[in-house]
């Protein structure tokens, strides 16, 4: 399982860098590195009380709808989290990779990382951000599509959505462009909902 693991998340994290990687070897590799460019850097906070609060603020919004969602309208077997499924600690090291790398990584480097920011470039922050934020809600909507009822579907939508437009916003506006904000929260929001999954808590 680990092995498995291990190589679902570095094939999603190649697979989701591709397009990103040479739009900027096209376009930008003189300018700056590659890192810089996604914004793979150290955050800068200037007030650290109001990035914390809305740290948590923003965790609590994206696993309190999601997990409401999940719970009422979904088969936990249709579930990224389902493999995980009562295994407890010895799932731990696949549920870490999974959670913060496969996918927080992944998703945070192409959502928040490529696309809001060349979005960002050419319509502005606000533009650049719905528009990121909503392609981020579609695609979570339609990995459910087939299973769900449509208007669970828009709920889902809506929720990461939502969500996915705070994660730009904290990233921009209280890290100076640093996707490793999102990519925490991103990545603890995904390890309490595997948790749950691993020792059977809902």
């Amino acid at each position: 399982m680990v092995l498995e693991s291990v190589i679902n998340a570095v094939f999603q994290v190649i697979l989701f860098s591709v397009i990103p990687f040479i739009w900027w070897f096209i376009s930008a590799r003189k300018e700056q590195s590659f890192l810089t460019w996604i914004g793979l850097q150290k955050p800068v906070v200037e007030n650290k009380g109001s990035y914390f609060l809305w740290f948590l603020f923003i965790i609590i919004l994206l696993f309190v709808p999601l997990t409401t969602i999940s719970y009422f309208y979904l088969d936990s077997s249709t579930l990224a989290t389902n493999r995980f499924t009562g295994l407890g600690l010895s799932a731990l090291i696949p549920a870490l990779l999974h959670s913060i790398v496969q996918t927080g990584f992944s998703e945070e480097l192409l959502f928040r990382g490529f696309l809001l920011k060349r979005f960002k470039h050419k319509f502005g922050f606000q533009m650049g951000n719905i528009i990121q934020s909503l392609l981020f809600g579609i695609l979570h909507g339609l990995m459910m599509f087939s299973f769900i009822p449509f208007g669970v579907v828009v709920l889902v939508v809506i929720a990461t959505a939502f969500v996915g437009y705070l994660m730009g916003w904290i990233n921009e506006r209280k890290s100076n462009g640093s996707i490793l904000t999102s990519w925490a929260i991103h990545s603890i929001v995904n390890l309490i909902a595997t948790f749950i999954a691993m020792f059977n808590i809902i």
